[in-house]
């Protein structure tokens, strides 16, 4: 483990990824990007996704009406979406060609709404990877407070071409 100071040096050399270089990074596009921009990005350790809940997602309009909460699947959706960015970072040129599949999750914890005007800051932390499966343990805050936390893994494989396309 490293000392604070340590920490406190590696989160001041964070980078920032913004919605280009998301989109780059992930294959998710609208209405299914659920994160606009990744902060504090630390390769091989952590990173903080940023979610601008709006009132005009399309999913507000069934979850629920006249009552607009976000549903938490997709709020554990935006975690994912993190450490997918988190791991394209962190593997730099060698992630080309390459996608993050979620494969599992423990312990989702759902402590709060997330209605439209929220902020949501996902923290990311990557907890351990050993080959091409990678764990993560992450905490969706709104103003400094918890509304959700999960565990949970991924696998990083080869992009698939489309059916009937040849490489």
């Amino acid at each position: 483990m490293d000392s604070p100071a340590t920490e406190a040096a590696l989160s001041a050399t964070g980078s920032v990824v913004d919605i280009a270089r998301i989109m780059h990074a992930i294959p998710h596009r609208y209405p299914f990007l659920m994160i606009d921009r990744v902060v504090d990005v630390v390769p091989n350790r952590s990173a903080v996704g940023i979610k601008n809940v709006s009132a005009n997602e399309s999913f507000f309009a069934g979850h629920f009406p006249n009552h607009p909460v976000m549903p938490g699947v997709l709020i554990i959706e935006s975690m994912a979406q993190t450490a997918a960015v988190l791991v394209v970072e962190t593997l730099g040129p060698e992630a080309a060609g390459k996608v993050v599949y979620f494969m599992s999750i423990e312990g989702a914890k759902f402590r709060r709404p997330v209605v439209p005007g929220d902020q949501l800051r996902i923290h990311v932390s990557k907890e351990r990877n050993r080959g091409n499966v990678w764990k993560f343990h992450a905490v969706a805050r709104v103003d400094e407070t918890s509304v959700a936390e999960a565990t949970y893994a991924a696998m990083i494989m080869d992009r698939a071409a489309a059916p009937g396309i040849s490489p």
